[in-house]
């Protein structure tokens, strides 16, 4: 190494972080199942679809393919257009190993979803039990966030409408919820509070194993949760996908 050159050190910062997140979650052993290729590249990203022209109405039907809905739900038609807040799009990848539903995007968000202190904790959520943000795609019941934070009543039963479309176009294997109004969408109201269960969900297409867990909103106020949350991820990961 020239002088002058400083060694990279991200890896420490990213073994340190994952390192914190089972700490926090009382985990002082992970014990897998199966054998894990740990320095198997993640699946590449797949490609954005690419925005139709913005629509000035309501399809009379439900659009049929990623590209044109999410061009829809994007738009100034979108049920979100006038919430006056930004609109934020879906992040898809390439053969995903989960998909994860939520209900909105964070405050800091404005052009991807997830960008942050909620968005960080998930990166560790996720690393902990071996994935990255390249290895998931992230799916929202909101394409923007309500100024209330809360998702609005009068819209919500249109936009579980839609948020089930849309799975039904992506065709989840393992679907993880995270919070409230994630959960009561695909699940119904009884599943809420989270119990340490999968579902077998015959609905997008596919048959898709669903376990349902606290926000990392919920987990920053709460640190507590993270035992059980850290449960939840152990058995979406482990479980199998029929």
């Amino acid at each position: 190494m020239g002088m002058g050159v400083q060694p990279d050190n991200s890896w420490h910062k990213a073994l340190a972080s994952t390192l914190e997140w089972w700490d926090a979650a009382g985990v002082d052993m992970l014990v897998e199942d199966e054998v894990r290729d740990w320095f198997a590249k993640p699946a590449p990203l797949r490609a954005e679809p690419q925005a139709e022209p913005a629509v000035t109405a309501a399809p009379a039907a439900l659009p049929q393919t990623l590209a044109e809905l999410i061009a829809w739900r994007t738009s100034e038609a979108a049920p979100e257009a006038g919430w006056h807040t930004p609109l934020v799009a879906p992040a898809f990848v390439e053969n995903a190993a989960w998909t994860i539903f939520v209900d909105m995007p964070e405050p800091e968000d404005s052009a991807t979803l997830w960008s942050g202190p909620a968005g960080a904790l998930l990166d560790r959520m996720l690393a902990a039990v071996g994935l990255a943000r390249e290895s998931v795609q992230l799916v929202p019941l909101c394409f923007a966030r309500p100024l209330t934070g809360q998702v609005p009543a009068d819209a919500a039963p249109k936009l579980v409408e839609l948020a089930n479309h849309f799975l039904s176009l992506v065709q989840p294997k393992k679907l993880l919820l995270l919070g409230h109004a994630a959960t009561r969408s695909v699940l119904g109201a009884e599943a809420w509070p989270p119990e340490l269960r999968s579902y077998d969900v015959n609905r997008y297409e596919t048959t898709t194993q669903v376990v349902a867990t606290y926000h990392p909103r919920s987990l920053i106020e709460r640190p507590a949760a993270k035992s059980e949350t850290w449960k939840h991820l152990l058995l979406l990961n482990r479980g199998p996908s029929r």
